[in-house]
């Protein structure tokens, strides 16, 4: 069984979706959710799925508090669902497998401060007629890691960046699992082989 840690910071409706398509998986299992906001929604979405949640602050991400926690929970995976703080190195040392979700076909849209309605709002403003997800690996920098998948929607007929988030929230719920599901596969392959 394959332990997945997944990362957020706010509404947590991809991670609700990776957790449920989890839930009754004999290969994998979401295994603790941590977030760096007491108050954030996706806190009351892993206790209603009876997921345990550890909340930290910005410093001890970056101080050593973080990881020791994730040795508890020995992730095989960690996957950034809506994370919005910057990843540390000292993590990606011990825990090279960490993906993230973006909400836009990067290279484009992509860095410190492109997230959210951020990325939405310059989509639009820029007049694309489509935009998408990335799923990648997490690097030292943000948005930059080794591309694992992409799917592109047309936003056209969009006149908001509401309306682009609704689209994007679709693909993001569709894929996201799906994604994660075939790493985890493609990883216990790597071990057998």
């Amino acid at each position: 069984m394959k332990n997945i840690v997944l990362f957020a910071s706010g509404n947590g409706s991809n991670a609700e979706e990776i957790i449920k398509y989890f839930k009754n998986s004999k290969n994998a299992k979401v295994v603790a959710l941590f977030s760096n906001k007491s108050d954030a929604k996706v806190l009351d979405r892993a206790k209603n799925h009876e997921i345990p949640s550890v909340v930290f602050n910005k410093a001890q991400l970056n101080e050593g508090f973080v990881l020791e926690q994730l040795h508890q929970f020995q992730p095989d995976l960690i996957v950034l669902a809506g994370f919005l703080l910057k990843f540390p190195e000292s993590i990606l040392k011990e825990y090279p497998k960490v993906i993230n979700i973006h909400p836009a076909l990067l290279p484009k849209y992509g860095g410190k401060g492109m997230y959210g309605m951020n990325v939405h709002q310059a989509v639009l403003e820029n007049k694309e007629k489509e935009t998408g997800i990335t799923i990648h690996y997490v690097n030292e920098h943000y948005d930059e890691g080794e591309f694992i998948f992409q799917k592109s929607v047309n936003i056209e007929d969009c006149k908001t960046p509401e309306e682009i988030a609704q689209k994007v929230h679709e693909l993001e719920h569709l894929y996201f699992p799906e994604v994660i599901a075939n790493i985890l596969m493609s990883s216990r392959a790597e071990s057998r082989g």
